[in-house]
This record gives C-alpha cells, sequence and structure tokens, in this order.
C-alpha cells in the first residue's frame, strides 16, 4: 500500500507548471530571496511511492527523491507511524539538557552498520554540511593538526567551510569569500575525463595527489582527508577503481583521518548499505545525512572511539541536533529499508536503468557517459565527438522531461550531466515509463536542434 493510496501513475491534467503552481510562484517570489532557487515549480501537495503531486492535481513521476532523501519513499508507512507517535510525546528537550532513548538507539545503529568492525561513537547534528564541518573539528581536535585535502569536482555544503571544501564556483562559492584557511584541493580521478585514460586514471591521480599532499603540505600536517565515495553535485563521478583505496592506505600510513562524505550515497542508495563497502574501504569518520531520515533534518558523524572521545565535553552538540521526531524518522527508515530489501532493490533498480541509458548513449553521441551505481545513475553530456561539455542540451533535455511530467536533476561542476536518484520504492513500471519519456525528450531536442 502507497502512502495516501497515491495512484501510482503519471498523470498531467495541465500544463507543467499549472496555473495554480504559476500563482505561487508569484508569491514564492515576492516572499522568499531570489538566491533560492527552484528547479521546477510545481507547488507539491502529496507524494509517495514513485510520484509527487501538486496543486493542478498533476502526478508526476519522480527521479529526484527530494536529492536523495526520500529513498524509501515520501511519507513512507513506518516513518508516519513513528513520527506521528512522537510528535503526541515530545517534540525538543535538546539531547544536552535532557536526553532520550531514540537518539542513542540511532547512535547505536549507525556504530553498528557503518563499515568497520572497531569501536565507533556517533552524534547527530542537522545537516550534511554541519556533519562534515564537524567531522573536520574531530579529526583537528583529535590529530592537533590543521590541513584538510579534498577533491577536485568535490562538494561538501554550503557553510563557511564546507563552501571553501566545495570544488565550484556558481553557484556555490561565488562572491561569498573569503574562505576558511587550511584546505587543499587534489585531482580526482574522473575516468571518463582523465587524460591519459580510465585505465591509468586511478594509480596515476593517487599518485599525484600524494605528491601534492607531500610536496606542498606535508603529509605529517595533514589533519583529514575528506572525499565522497562518489561525488554527488560534482557530476556523480564514481572514482576508477582502486583510487579510494589508495588514498585510504596513505591516509593510514601517516596518521591521517580519512573522512567518507556519504551525505548522498548512503542508506542503501548505490546497492551497499555505504557506498564505501563497494570497494571494502573503512573510513576513520563516515558523515551521514539525506536518506537517514526520511525527509526529516537530521545527520551523523560516526568515527572511531578515540577519535570521537577526544573531544572535551560541550566541543560537540547544537540545539536541534538529533531532533525526537527526526530520530524516530530514522529508525523507522533503518527498519524499512531492512524489511523492505531495499539495498537489493537499488541494485536493481541500476539493473534496470543501466541498460536502457548505455542503449540511449549508443543512439545518440550528445552521451558521453554513462555511469553510477544501484539507484545513483548519471549520463553526461557533450558536444557530439568531443568531450566539450553541452550544459545548455542538458538544461534542455531536462526542460523536456519536466514538461512531460518526469522529474529530473542537472549536476556536475560544467552543468552538464543528467543525474537520476529514483526512490528505491519506485515501481518498475514507472521506471520503464520515465526512461521512456527521457529517450523521448532526447530524440526531441535532437530534431529541434536539426530543424534549426
Amino acid at each position: 500500500m502507497t502512502p495516501q493510496n497515491l495512484p501510482q501513475e503519471r498523470r498531467l491534467l495541465t500544463e507543467i507548471p499549472g496555473p495554480r503552481s504559476r500563482e505561487l510562484l508569484e508569491r514564492k517570489l515576492s516572499a522568499v530571496p531570489g538566491g533560492v532557487g527552484t528547479t521546477l515549480p510545481v507547488f507539491v501537495t502529496r507524494a509517495g511511492g514513485g510520484v509527487v503531486e501538486d496543486v493542478d492535481g498533476n502526478s508526476l513521476i519522480d527521479f529526484g527523491s527530494g536529492i536523495a532523501v526520500t529513498s524509501v519513499g515520501n511519507a513512507a508507512p513506518r516513518v508516519v507511524e513513528r513520527v506521528r507517535h512522537q510528535v503526541g510525546e515530545f517534540t525538543h528537550t535538546c539531547f544536552m539538557v535532557t536526553p532520550y532513548e531514540s537518539y542513542v538507539e540511532v547512535c547505536e545503529r549507525l556504530n553498528a552498520l557503518t563499515p568497520g568492525d572497531h569501536e565507533k561513537r556517533t552524534f547527530l547534528v542537522n545537516s550534511g554540511a554541519e556533519a562534515v564541518e564537524n567531522a573536520v573539528k574531530v579529526a583537528r581536535h583529535a590529530t592537533g593538526r590543521q590541513a584538510v585535502v579534498v577533491f577536485d569536482h568535490g562538494y561538501h555544503g554550503r557553510t563557511l567551510l564546507t563552501m571553501t571544501l566545495t570544488a565550484k564556483n556558481m553557484p556555490y562559492k561565488h562572491r561569498f569569500g573569503p574562505y576558511a584557511p587550511e584546505v587543499y584541493r587534489m585531482p580526482m580521478a574522473y575516468p571518463f575525463r582523465w587524460p591519459t585514460g580510465p585505465e591509468n586514471c586511478a594509480t596515476e591521480a593517487a599518485a599525484q595527489a600524494i605528491d601534492q599532499i607531500t610536496k606542498q603540505i606535508g603529509a605529517e600536517n595533514v589533519a583529514a582527508v575528506v572525499i565522497e565515495p562518489i561525488q554527488g553535485e560534482g557530476g556523480f563521478v564514481v572514482p576508477a577503481r582502486g583510487f579510494l583505496g589508495l588514498i585510504a592506505d596513505f591516509c593510514r600510513e601517516n596518521g591521517i583521518v580519512f573522512i567518507a562524505d556519504e551525505v548522498q550515497t548512503g542508506f542503501a542508495r548505490t546497492g551497499h548499505l555505504f557506498a564505501c563497502e563497494d570497494e571494502g574501504i573503512v573510513p576513520d569518520i563516515i558523515c551521514t545525512a539525506k536518506g537517514i531520515a526520511g525527509g526529516l533534518p537530521l545527520a551523523g558523524v560516526t568515527g572511531r572511539a578515540e577519535l570521537m572521545d577526544a573531544v572535551h565535553v560541550g566541543g560537540l552538540g547544537g540545539t536541534y541536533g538529533g531532533n525526537p521526531l527526526a530520530c524516530e524518522a530514522a529508525l523507522a527508515v533503518l527498519e524499512t529499508i531492512e524489511r523492505e530489501g531495499l539495498v537489493e532493490r537499488a541494485r536493481r533498480i541500476g539493473e534496470i536503468m543501466l541498460p536502457r541509458l548505455r542503449a540511449l548513449a549508443g543512439r545518440h553521441d550528445l552521451i558521453g557517459d554513462v555511469r553510477g551505481r544501484g539507484a545513483m545513475i548519471a549520463i553526461e553530456l557533450v558536444k557530439p565527438g568531443t568531450k566539450e561539455p553541452d550544459p545548455a542540451a542538458t538544461a534542455a533535455i531536462a526542460r523536456r522531461c519536466h514538461a512531460e511530467g518526469l522529474i529530473v536533476l542537472t549536476a556536475g561542476t560544467y552543468g552538464n550531466v543528467l543525474r537520476f536518484l529514483p526512490p528505491l520504492v519506485i515501481p518498475d513500471h514507472l521506471l520503464e515509463e520515465g526512461l521512456t519519456l527521457l529517450e523521448k525528450a532526447f530524440s526531441a531536442h535532437i530534431t529541434a536542434v536539426q530543424g534549426g
């Protein structure tokens, strides 16, 4: 049974966006700063399974999951049930004032489920950016070092420090400086764009990064390396196999804290509970958010006990971190992933999507690369016959998808990646229909360009 008994079908009653959504958009423009953008200005009334329903009665296929947040589905039944009960008991006490069991239980579950069998500690915050920032705080405190290493195309958030860690200027960093000190950026093992080809990518990128760290910073000065096991906003870049292991080995050999930013990749999204598991990587600290609580604001920082316990009392925390409603939601999410087999379901989504996208790439040389794992899939668009990014075509095809009732997102350092993050509970028929709509969008774009 889907939440609210929403029919799992695409239904277009008006143009997209419809008249009521356009009215609300005018209100938004007069009340909300223009810097808060909107990918698709349809105002939502209900959502569940694989669909989002808007104020005009349209039902759209969801290939976005609120940017990988509603992986277990929107208004997922177990989440609704636990949150509904909790809101009637109490909504907030601040865990640092008078604690409650659900916070502890979430931490226990994350300690048990994240990679590695070493002793761990977890604390809870509100967002992915806050998790990454706190992970760096822990690493600096525990090591007594200051430098932080990140990678090209990476995205880690919008706070001062995480904006500094993020690679892309527009729209995330433009004119928001000055930035935080002691952050150093290294080359990423980006197979599609590696100069000597994908077969050399892992070893060469790791060698370059290690050489630069050694010469320019000094390994003994580095507190942490922060990396996404699969990059998110940077374009769903899947590092060449072996790269993560080489970097993790270097960190271990030099007393550097290896921080995995699994904000977008965590909680079954990639066909593992955590993306690090694909290559057997065991991070010293792992940051989680997005899919952790079914849409409620929550994030976790889980790390080796000796690192986490090094911080003095009062050095970690926040007023809303680990809100009781969000904790109940997180426990419901973990239960849903396990009981509904959503790790395996993510793999099945990849098995459906990847062959069709590769076939689409075979028909359209506008697609330079198809990549991803599980239900975290992307296609990179280029000018035919080259690797030159084509952000204009990417935006145009996304608009065509939106107009036909398919929610897709763009990404990438160059703005030329279409990324797909369907809810893990999306039924197969909607997944297939969404892919058909994408194929039609490509054909219509090519026809329009040739006709022009």
